[in-house]
């Protein structure tokens, strides 16, 4: 199972006490280098990556089970993850920020061509695509909102909790795109090849969060073998893969991207 480093780590490891998953010792010793960890359960264990590599991980094969926020489903829209359930934890929301002045003397609805910084390029060419802008992204993987400030541009893209971080860096919300939470996700071969095992992990957390599903996923409670391999045999993509997220735009699979194979599983 591959976790996010991080705030979600904290917030997801209860739940994975809840249903039973202990970690071993190294997993919460601060000094350990370890990134692989035994569990309680023999069949499982654990990987630490960060945030956007843990979909990486569960889409290639490398791990069957993962936790990840539908920010990142949304940005890489990898059709072999299956995201059944909302753990209801990690939220927060992606939103388009401005500096005061471009707020007040711009109007980015009229506007053919934008600039924006953004840990989410696809996801934000596809949501102003929507409104017929044309946006010209520059990746980061941080600081996000120092972009304005320097001189790199005049809008951002990024998670927002609780509008802090914005309002100390002189901007300010103007446009949500997305709820985000953290979902528990699937390699959808290895959910094929291994429907009890992987299906039994889907119904364990399913009844520790309440039979609660992931809100863009059509999958709600019920029986745990016959449901998991019903829904696998319809030769149809991961329904959260085409959408994005409460509120969102229909995506596109973002260009130049490799599919997973989904071997190792």
């Amino acid at each position: 199972m591959a976790l996010p480093n991080g705030r979600i780590l904290g917030e997801v490891m209860p739940l994975l006490r809840q249903i039973g998953i202990e970690p071993e010792p190294a997993f919460d010793d601060p000094a350990s280098r370890q990134l692989r960890f035994a569990t309680s359960e023999p069949g499982l264990d654990l990987i630490r990556v960060r945030s956007f590599d843990a979909a990486t991980f569960v889409a290639f094969g490398a791990a069957q089970l993962g936790i990840a926020g539908n920010d990142v489903l949304m940005e890489f829209d990898y059709s072999e993850i299956y995201a059944p359930l909302d753990l209801d934890v990690g939220h927060c929301r992606l939103a388009v920020a401005a500096t005061t002045d471009c707020v007040e003397h711009e109007d980015v609805r009229r506007s053919s061509h934008i600039r924006v910084a953004t840990k989410y390029p696809e996801v934000t060419r596809r949501h102003f695509a929507a409104r017929g802008v044309q946006a010209e992204c520059i990746k980061l993987n941080g600081a996000i909102e120092l972009a304005p400030r320097l001189g790199l541009c005049r809008h951002i893209v990024d998670l927002v909790q609780t509008g802090a971080t914005l309002k100390a860096n002189g901007l300010i919300e103007i446009e949500p795109i997305a709820k985000v939470s953290s979902r528990l996700i699937v390699n959808r071969p290895a959910l094929k090849t291994r429907p009890e095992e992987v299906g039994g992990w889907i119904e364990r957390f399913r009844d520790a969060i309440g039979g609660r599903p992931s809100p863009t996923q059509p999958f709600g409670p019920g029986p745990p073998s016959p449901a998991v391999r019903e829904r696998v045999r319809e030769p149809t993509s991961s329904p959260l893969s085409r959408t994005a997220g409460e509120g969102g735009e229909r995506s596109e699979a973002g260009e130049g991207r490799a599919t997973p194979s989904g071997e190792g599983s």
